[in-house]
């Protein structure tokens, strides 16, 4: 049986996760949260998962952990996502994830995991210190996946390898116990400005880590900010050329385009033959005000939830007793076929 066939016999699905450590940005927005809202009118239904559980990884303050899955949970519902009309929860909820981690755990190989990239990066010299959770969390994020039997997984770029491990463990594990149980599920990844760049130097992903606050237009930045931050964003002497070519060798310029395009609903394209010609003296005002309309109501939602908090959490608990209507079968039936006694 080809792949194509194999998915064909599952009810398309989308699952994504955002881990909780604080701090949306705009490449967050962008990347992420504005995709899922534009997405959960597609007919496809989809599962969005704030992903403690792998916060975890490395040690984090409880109360804060706690704070920033609820933000996270604001930033979601301030960015458009319909706790209705899509599946909002946190990880830890649903006992499902851990279970099905701990089967993977067991399908996938050593190797596979000491050729993650992200173990490489985030380990570095110091693996021997580096918790295990670190080292086996792409099978926690496999299950993720597949407890929902997803078929298709909306992932940044410095994500595919997460879904090609778990394209891998499926795999296996079908071929494993002769079964035609989990999808073999699809990165999509689409669009501009999918990764966003700091504001102070185009070649570095834009990112809540950067020491200075000035590189990110974070999402609980009020309109001032956001503007200001746009207006002293790092970029060269030239004009805006008209055509993409002209983008290149020029980071800082393609970066805010792309900005641009992404909050516009425009293509590259369209938004240089627009702008073509512009000097960013005249450009970054219009990308400033583009920026304010659309983010200033995302900020202003997030601190309203922020302020109920009760109201968060029977959000999260609302949507994790959706997530188990589906988990809880799926996993109750990968115990069967691996031969587990209930």
């Amino acid at each position: 049986m080809t792949e194509g066939q194999t998915n064909a016999a599952f009810t398309p699905r989308v699952f994504s996760g955002i881990q909780p450590s604080g701090g949306l940005t705009l490449g967050n927005y962008l990347g992420a949260l504005k995709r899922f809202a534009d997405s959960q009118d597609s007919g496809v239904q989809s599962v969005f998962c704030m992903v403690d559980m792998h916060a975890i990884t490395v040690w984090q303050d409880p109360a804060k952990l706690r704070n920033a899955t609820r933000e996270l949970c604001a930033g979601f519902i301030a960015s458009g996502v319909d706790p209705e009309k899509s599946i909002l929860f946190n990880q830890s909820a649903v006992s499902g994830h851990a279970e099905l981690a701990w089967v993977f755990n067991c399908v996938a190989r050593m190797g596979w995991m000491q050729r993650m990239t992200q173990w490489k990066d985030k380990a570095g010299k110091n693996q021997q210190n580096a918790s295990l959770g670190l080292f086996a969390y792409p099978a926690l994020m496999a299950a993720d996946i597949l407890l929902y039997q997803a078929t298709h997984v909306p992932v940044g770029e410095d994500q595919k390898q997460h879904v090609e491990l778990t394209r891998d463990i499926a795999i296996k594990f079908n071929h494993d116990y002769g079964v035609d149980f989990f999808p073999v599920p699809e990165p999509v990844i689409e669009g501009t400005a999918t990764r966003v760049m700091s504001l102070r130097d185009g070649s570095k992903k834009m990112s809540k880590s950067d020491p200075s606050d000035m590189s990110r237009i974070n999402l609980t930045d009020d309109a001032d900010t956001i503007a200001g931050k746009i207006r002293k964003a790092r970029t060269d002497p030239d004009a805006l050329p008209s055509e993409a070519e002209g983008l290149e060798r020029r980071a800082e310029a393609r970066n805010l385009v792309n900005i641009y395009a992404a909050l516009n609903g425009q293509t590259q394209a369209e938004v240089l033959a627009d702008v073509g010609g512009k000097q960013f003296s005249e450009f970054k005002p219009m990308l400033a005000d583009l920026a304010v309309a659309k983010l200033s109501p995302i900020s202003g939602e997030m601190a309203r939830l922020m302020e109920s908090p009760e109201e968060i959490d029977a959000i999260l608990r609302r949507g994790a007793d959706r997530a188990r209507e589906i988990a809880n079968p799926v996993m109750a039936k990968t115990l069967e076929i691996v031969g587990m006694v209930r």
